[in-house]
């Protein structure tokens, strides 16, 4: 009887059904992220104002929000309040970032810095966000479907359809027409 062949061996890389050593090609995306990093003046290792970043990051839509957010103390970096939008930021730095309408800051770690604001895919290769961050934005979002309309809750400001409907009834009633009876 015929010896049985060697059973496969579980592959390292996923590309065939036997082993052939570690993977040596790059991962889907690595020339664009590198093409993107080019063009875009990706530096890993230099440092930014911190308006400045966060507007490359596409964070905040101009420079001037994000200068007002920092102002008002809504950010913080690696724990410590920051009050000024002139503060350096670094790769390696933790950022904490209130707002969005979340109860919970965006924590992002800082990868590298630009000063040219590029499209999406480049503002990302700026930043990671951490996996705490991610779950509780997830939690929050799985949660918001059932709590309160928002706009059920405003007492002043521009009346809905209704309202205005409603008014407009109050309006239609007269007190001459009920006095003339």
């Amino acid at each position: 009887m015929p010896p049985h062949p060697p059973l496969p061996t579980p592959d390292d890389d996923g590309d065939s059904p036997l082993d052939d050593g570690p993977d040596t090609t790059p991962p889907p995306g690595a020339a664009e992220a590198a093409a993107l990093r080019q063009q875009y003046k990706v530096d890993p290792a230099g440092s930014l104002r911190l308006d400045k970043w966060l507007w490359a990051a596409r964070l905040f839509k101009t420079r001037a929000l994000a200068a007002e957010e920092v102002s008002r103390g809504r950010l913080t970096i690696n724990g410590q309040a920051v009050a000024k939008p002139a503060r350096e930021v670094r790769a390696g730095d933790l950022l904490a970032v209130r707002g969005g309408g979340c109860p919970q800051p965006r924590e992002l770690k800082v990868l590298a810095v630009s000063t040219v604001r590029g499209p999406a895919p480049a503002a990302r290769l700026l930043y990671a966000e951490t996996e705490a961050s991610l779950a509780a934005q997830a939690a929050w979002r799985a949660q918001r479907p059932y709590q309160a309309d928002p706009a059920l809750t405003i007492e002043h400001g521009r009346p809905t359809k209704s309202d205005r409907r409603q008014l407009v009834e109050w309006q239609r009633w007269s007190a001459q027409i009920d006095d003339e009876r």
